[in-house]
C-alpha cells in the first residue's frame, strides 16, 4: 500500500512538470501534438500506477520522451511553417460577406448546428452581422463583424479612453505575495505605507489589490473596502 502510494506521488509530480514544460493552454487551446501527448501521457501514468509489479521507469522513461518529442517538434514547428501546417493543419473560412461556404464546411465536417451555435457563443445572432468566421487550427472560431454591426469603439467616437491598468493581488488573507508586487512595481515598504494610512494591521487584511499607477483597493476582513492611491 506504501509503495502503491509513493509511486503515485512519484507519477503525479512527473505529469505535472510535463505539463508545465508543454506551456500554460487551456484544453480548447491545445494543438493536435499537444492533446496527443497529454492523452497518451495520462494513460503510460496508469500502469506503473495500478500495478506495482512494473517497474517505475516503465511509466517514467515514456513520459519524458513523449515530453521530449513534443519539445522538439514544437522547435520544428516555430522554424517551419511547412512542418506547423502539416502537424496542425491551417485556419479555414466558413464564412465571408454572410455567405456560408459548404465545401469547407464539409471538408471539416461541421454541421450548420454547430456553426451558429459557436457564432452564439460570440454574440452573433445573424449571418448578415459576419464579415469573416474562421476556425482556427485549436478548432476555434474567430469572428470579424461587419463595420456597421460592430461594438461602438471610443475612438470611433473620438473619444480619447483611459488605458486601463492591471491590478494585482499584493496581500491574500494576511500573507504578502511577492511575485504580484513585482508585477505591479509595489515593494514591502510601500504596502506598509498603505496598510499605516488605513490603519489597518497586517493580520487583518483580506485583500489587498493595487496597480501600477498607486492605485489600491483594500478589503478589512470585518470592515467595508478602502480604496486611496500611494504616490
Amino acid at each position: 500500500m506504501f509503495i502503491s502510494l509513493i509511486r503515485t506521488v512519484i507519477l503525479y509530480a512527473a505529469i505535472i512538470a510535463a505539463v508545465r514544460i508543454m506551456g500554460k493552454r487551456q484544453i480548447s487551446q491545445l494543438q493536435t501534438s499537444e492533446l496527443v501527448v497529454t492523452l497518451l501521457i495520462s494513460d503510460l501514468a496508469v500502469i506503473p500506477m495500478q500495478d506495482t509489479g512494473q517497474p517505475l521507469f516503465s511509466g517514467l522513461i515514456p513520459i519524458f520522451v513523449l515530453l521530449a518529442l513534443e519539445v522538439f517538434l514544437s522547435y520544428f514547428m516555430l522554424k517551419s511553417g511547412r512542418i506547423r501546417r502539416i502537424v496542425c493543419g491551417k485556419p479555414v473560412v466558413l464564412i465571408t460577406d454572410g455567405k456560408i461556404l459548404q465545401d469547407n464546411m464539409r471538408e471539416l465536417r461541421m454541421s450548420i448546428e454547430d456553426l451558429f451555435e459557436q457564432l452564439r457563443q460570440k454574440d452573433v445572432f445573424s449571418l448578415a452581422d459576419v464579415k469573416y468566421a474562421i476556425v482556427e487550427t485549436n478548432g476555434a472560431l474567430s469572428v470579424v463583424r461587419h463595420a456597421a454591426s460592430d461594438s461602438l469603439r471610443p475612438k470611433d467616437a473620438g473619444i480619447r479612453a483611459q488605458e486601463n491598468e492591471l491590478e494585482v493581488v499584493l496581500i491574500s488573507d494576511g500573507r504578502y505575495s511577492e511575485a504580484s508586487m513585482e508585477l505591479a512595481a509595489w515593494d514591502k515598504s510601500r504596502v506598509e505605507r498603505v496598510l499605516k494610512k488605513e490603519k489597518t494591521p497586517l493580520s487583518e487584511v483580506f485583500i489587498l489589490t493595487a496597480d501600477r499607477t498607486g492605485a489600491y483597493t483594500l478589503i478589512p476582513r470585518n470592515d467595508p473596502p478602502k480604496k486611496g492611491k500611494e504616490k
